[in-house]
């Protein structure tokens, strides 16, 4: 798991955030598929067509990716960080983080699966800041420049060490409460979803990007959030390609068997005409007779 975070840390340095962030989803398709084969654990057909969903997405990402960085260095860094996009957005998400910390989250963490995915989500944008910024400061540091001097360098690790700190302990406290295969989906949806728009506002990663590849980028992440819905929210139901086929074979043969059967009861009764004859008969003599009853009765 270490190595695994230590390979996504570096990924930040040669990637943009809004290309490897959401390709955090195949780590949860891998374990899927690992757990099927090594820990015997039945991958239903919910979960093999979530699988296919996100790798269509994530491959969708990949060929739609912006191609250039804006933030080559930390004096690049510091003139993103006096942006005013960045300060408002900054601004407004500390607050909210603020308020759902102090006030939301003590009176409805319990009840409501939004206020500790929210906290962990709105984090995660000063968590994927802070470490772009570090792999920043380690390739100068390998560089031989200054960077220990440098005040950006400690903040960046101050809140780093803060917003990730928060974020586990938040998200201890939702997967405690809730279930893991509705946490993880919903966490991965949000949490995305403001590192990308974290990305954009500062990193300005899409201004590189044509209309053609937004929309390819947009699509490739929504796909992978309805193949990560797919392969958590059905998890636990047993429902197998064995069981559709035959579902779909015994429906068939019923709608076949019914169809047969109405359709030669009905060409029998059209074939033979002394059926009708007889019907005909019987509720003209039946009224006949219902008649002359009648008219017996008054008669009298």
């Amino acid at each position: 798991m270490g190595a695994g975070e230590a390979a996504n840390f570096a990924a930040y340095a040669f990637a943009p955030a809004t290309l490897v962030t959401p390709l955090g989803a195949l780590s949860v398709l891998i374990s899927a598929v690992l757990s099927s084969y090594i820990l015997n654990e039945r991958l239903n057909i919910h979960g093999k067509l979530g699988c296919m969903l996100s790798i269509v997405g994530s491959t969708a990402m990949v060929i739609h990716a912006p191609q250039e960085e804006e933030v080559q260095s930390l004096q690049d860094m510091e003139e993103k960080l006096k942006d005013t996009g960045f300060i408002i957005f900054a601004s407004v998400t500390v607050m909210v983080i603020v308020v759902l910390i102090f006030f939301v989250a003590p009176k409805m963490g319990h009840s409501n699966i939004l206020v500790y995915i929210s906290i962990c989500s709105l984090l995660g944008a000063f968590t994927v800041s802070s470490v772009k910024g570090l792999d920043i400061v380690i390739k100068e540091l390998l560089e031989k420049k200054p960077v220990a001097t440098n005040p950006l360098t400690w903040i960046l690790l101050f809140t780093l060490v803060i917003s990730t700190s928060t974020q586990i302990n938040y998200l201890n406290k939702a997967l405690d409460v809730f279930n893991i295969s509705i946490v993880t989906p919903v966490y991965y949806v949000f949490f995305t979803s403001v590192v990308i728009t974290c990305s954009v506002i500062f990193f300005k990663e899409w201004n590189s990007m044509d209309i053609k590849d937004t929309i390819g980028n947009i699509s490739g992440f929504c796909t992978i959030i309805i193949g990560i819905f797919l392969l958590h929210a059905f998890m636990d139901v047993e429902f197998t390609w064995e069981q559709l086929t035959s579902l779909i074979k015994k429906d068939r043969a019923q709608m076949n068997g019914f169809g047969h059967d109405d359709h030669q009861v009905l060409l029998e009764n059209m074939g033979s005409p002394s059926i009708n004859y007889n019907d005909e008969a019987n509720i003209f003599f039946n009224s006949t007779g219902a008649n002359i009853l009648d008219d017996a009765n008054l008669s009298k």
